[in-house]
């Protein structure tokens, strides 16, 4: 079925739920009227609808491919990525100075759901360039800024961040990769770099790498490491793509998922490259970019579980089989178990889509006005907005499968596709798991107080809705309550302990946000909105009391099963 952009849902959340008009107040994003907003929206949607979900099924059916040292990309995918460069979606949030929109992250956000809708495949390749637009304007020279950026927000050139290696995954302290100094202040980059998405393409342009790679001097661990810029063509004297710099795509990978999206095995055999930022300040600069990344790809999921559910929706209403109390044999939507399905599912979406917009708004709020209250939020919500939505957006493709029923488990149908292409998304950018340690530990280290905050507005919101809706602000109100007894018991404990019950206590939060935000859009009217509210609330809230009691239950447990017992 064609996707259909939800800008209803878009419009909604940004003028009731989000607080985006804190954001329009501010002087930094003034030009970000409803106006504005209402027009980027559609156009994006526009995009979206009828240029980029056509490319879907094809990067699917024909795959990305290695030929004679050229990557081949699927039919379509280098003029969608054009229609994309030329609507100047690559510099939605990017410097004015540079040739940017300036407009806030939000917007960017919102843009980047419909975009994965569409198709994954291809949106991967923007959402790394504007990372990397992000992490040059924050620590590139001067030289760098003005050489790269201009191209890389127009889309004549694309992006792509280089960390992982055979060795050195999760653990990127562990990389080999070697930076070695130039006479003339360039440097030579030698090692091997796997996972590299969008490494390589026939779009033409240039390619540009962000590597992380060690100085001669460079400490053991993450604090000896410096980044990087290695084009693809070494850029000429007027800063156009001249010759081939020393670097090769060795190998594709065979993917589960994201066919039409080329990930590369790449090797750098004393490869010009100039430094970003600091020496051995790579970390921090790379930092920039894959938080960026982060929330991005949380959005992935988002983006993913719409297109999943419309597939699913439209095959629930054209459907006929089997008899209800409503029908001898109608649509299959009428049956109350996939009628439960489709509205779970649709209030799974709004949920999490509201914690990444509201993830943004803390982000542009951040920026404007250099608030530690709004980073501390946003920094706090980043982890959330990258697991949950991840996560969801695998749930989501798998009830979609369910809906379909056996014809789900059939490739023509499109409906696997979705789960295959959103599988990855709980990996790359820092692990799920590795994203709930670092909310429970590094977002905690500020004792707790950006959690408390979150909390002491939801149950503030709920105790005002009593008088409209007591049902629901009291189910609110009591698992926020238990949420903040459970935080200041991990707060109580050893980082070790903590970890053990990191996930569970992750999706906790993210099940008392999401209700905290339905019971938010059930105050605004009596109809639709409330009703979906009911289904959060009533069905997938609970959820939280058993969350709660795993992230309360420690460590000792799971290291009472030996290896050997693991293996038995």
């Amino acid at each position: 079925m064609p996707y259909r952009a939800p800008l209803t849902d878009f419009s909604f959340l940004l003028d009731q739920i989000v607080d985006f008009d804190k954001v329009r107040a501010t002087e930094r994003f003034a030009e970000a009227t409803p106006e504005t907003t209402e027009a980027i929206l559609t156009e994006a949607a526009r995009l979206c609808e009828e240029v980029m979900a056509p490319l879907n099924r094809a990067g699917d059916l024909h795959p990305a491919r290695l030929e004679n040292g050229v990557v081949r990309t699927p039919p379509g995918f280098a003029e969608g990525h054009r229609a994309i460069a030329e609507g100047g979606w690559l510099g939605i949030a990017a410097d004015p100075e540079h040739g940017g929109m300036g407009l806030p992250q939000t917007l960017a956000s919102a843009v980047n759901d419909m975009m994965s809708a569409a198709c994954l495949a291809l949106q991967v390749n923007p959402l790394l360039s504007l990372g990397q637009i992000e992490a040059l304007e924050h620590h590139a020279n001067d030289e760098i800024k003005a050489l790269y950026l201009p191209k890389l927000i127009s889309g004549e050139w694309t992006g792509t961040m280089n960390l992982t290696e055979p060795e050195a995954g999760s653990d990127v302290g562990a990389l080999r990769t070697k930076a070695e100094p130039n006479e003339d202040g360039s440097y030579a980059i030698t090692g091997q770099k796997i996972y590299i998405t969008w490494g390589d393409h026939d779009f033409g342009g240039n390619v540009c790498h962000l590597v992380l790679a060690r100085l001669p001097d460079g400490a053991p661990g993450t604090k000896g490491i410096s980044l990087f810029m290695v084009p693809k063509l070494l850029p000429d004297q007027n800063g156009n793509p001249g010759e081939r710099n020393a670097l090769r795509v060795v190998s594709l990978e065979h993917k589960l998922g994201l066919h039409g999206s080329p990930t590369a095995v790449m090797e750098y055999d004393r490869a010009t490259g100039w430094l970003v930022g600091e020496e051995h300040g790579g970390m921090a600069a790379m930092f920039t970019m894959m938080n960026n990344a982060r929330v991005g790809v949380g959005v992935q999921g988002i983006g993913i579980a719409e297109g999943a559910y419309q597939h699913a929706l439209h095959y629930a209403q054209d459907r006929r089989q089997g008899r209800t109390p409503r029908s001898a044999k109608g649509a299959i939507i009428e049956h109350v178990d996939v009628r439960r399905m489709l509205a779970v599912t649709k209030a799974e979406i709004f949920a999490i889509r509201a914690i990444a917009l509201a993830n943004s708004v803390a982000i542009d709020m951040a920026t404007a006005t250099g608030s530690e209250d709004w980073a501390a939020r946003a920094a706090f919500l980043t982890p959330i907005t990258k697991a949950h939505g991840t996560d969801i957006g695998i749930e989501v493709a798998n009830l979609g499968i369910q809906i379909h029923g056996g014809m789900g488990f059939v490739e023509e149908t499109g409906a696997a596709q979705y789960l295959r292409d959103v599988r990855v998304t709980a990996i790359y950018e820092g692990t799920n798991g590795i994203q709930a340690m670092d909310l429970v530990a590094r977002k905690m280290s500020d004792g707790g107080e950006a959690a408390y905050r979150l909390l002491q507005e939801i149950e503030d919101s709920a105790e005002a809705a009593r008088a409209v809706l007591p049902d629901l602000a009291e189910e609110v109100w009591q698992a926020a309550e238990s949420l903040r007894e459970t935080t200041e018991w991990l707060l109580a404990q050893e980082l070790n302990e903590r970890f053990a019950g990191a996930t569970a206590y992750l999706r906790a939060f993210a099940r008392v946000l999401g209700a905290h935000y339905h019971l938010k859009a059930a105050l605004t009217e009596d109809g639709a909105r409330r009703a979906l509210a009911r289904v959060f609330i009533f069905r997938i809230l609970p959820e939280h009391v058993g969350l709660l009691a795993q992230a309360r239950a420690g460590a000792e447990c799971l290291y009472a099963l030996s290896d050997d017992d693991l293996a038995a």
